[in-house]
C-alpha cells in the first residue's frame, strides 16, 4: 500500500469533509470509503472533478500541511 493510501485510510473522515468543502458536487456515494478499494474511490473522485490522481494526491498532501 502506498504512503498516500495509508494517509487516506488513516484520515478518511477528515479528508472526506475537505473534499466536500472543495467540491460541492461530490456526493456521499462518491466519497464512500471501502478498505482495499482506494483506487476505485479515487477513480470516482477523478471522474467527478476532472483531475488526475497525481493532482488529487498533491491537493490532499497540501491539506495536511
Amino acid at each position: 500500500m502506498s504512503a498516500f493510501s495509508q494517509q487516506v485510510k488513516g484520515n478518511w473522515n477528515e479528508l472526506k469533509g475537505k473534499f466536500k468543502q472543495q467540491y460541492a458536487d461530490l456526493t456521499d456515494d462518491d466519497l464512500m470509503y471501502e478498505e482495499g478499494k482506494e483506487d476505485e474511490l479515487f477513480g470516482k473522485i477523478q471522474k467527478r472533478v476532472g483531475k488526475t490522481r497525481e493532482e488529487l494526491e498533491e491537493e490532499v498532501s497540501g491539506w495536511s500541511n
